[in-house]
């Protein structure tokens, strides 16, 4: 990852890369633990997909989760078809470097997962986190049901309360409506980056601010 020192503006739609029909890879195996990364999933799974900021870092606090299954990195949220990360760097395809978490919902709750994000980021800054300044590190989530929308919504809430009585501004995470925009998977070699390449930089601009211990909108069941 490195500095971007354009001006972090969204594209229109019109002005957007168009990018290509095919993907640009076949997803694969997890690095980390052997399963694929495209599915077929476990039935009863569910998938999360979460953007702040710089995806190799982001995927690795996932992948460490208990009851998270398979995490992947791609681009998601923009206007490019199957786009490159040369074209997200380039700021012309509206995407952000997203990390898709499928997930047992019987082990980890969506909520859980929300706590990840927003205690591992600073979601209060703009189209940037740290030195990594674009559009494709915005902070973001994209609902896959009207359920997590919900719980994303009152956990955005929740930890606006929390920055607040911390000194922090407002938040500026994105919060899509329904459908989620499609995921389009990243190359292969940024899959699992930190697994590959240990001494990787990838920082982890978190706020040291907690979600309330007790933020729950849907009961946590575990597995006997």
């Amino acid at each position: 990852m490195f500095l971007q020192t354009r001006s972090p503006a969204m594209p229109t739609p019109d002005a957007a890369l168009p990018g290509r029909p095919d993907p640009i890879m076949e997803p694969g195996l997890h690095h980390v633990n052997g399963r694929p990364i495209g599915g077929p999933y476990p039935e009863g799974f569910e998938i999360a997909d979460f953007a702040f900021g710089c995806f190799w870092g982001a995927e690795k606090v996932f992948w460490q989760t208990p009851g998270v299954w398979v995490t992947a990195v791609g681009y998601q949220g923009g206007f490019t078809p199957n786009a490159t990360y040369r074209e997200a760097c380039s700021g012309k395809t509206g995407h952000a470097e997203t990390v898709r978490v499928v997930f047992d919902p019987a082990v980890v709750s969506y909520e859980e997962l929300l706590r990840v994000f927003w205690e591992d980021h600073d979601p209060t800054q703009v189209m940037r986190q740290g030195n990594d300044i674009g559009t494709q590190y915005r902070s973001a989530i994209f609902p896959h049901s009207d359920a997590q929308r919900r719980a994303a919504i009152a956990s955005r809430d929740a930890y606006q309360e929390r920055l607040t009585a911390a000194g922090y501004g407002r938040i500026t995470t994105e919060i899509t409506e329904l459908p989620a925009p499609e995921f389009f998977f990243a190359e292969e070699y940024h899959q699992q980056y930190l697994s590959k390449n240990p001494g990787g930089y990838c920082p982890i601009h978190a706020t040291g601010v907690k979600l309330p211990d007790d933020f729950v909108v849907t009961p946590l069941q575990y597995v006997e």
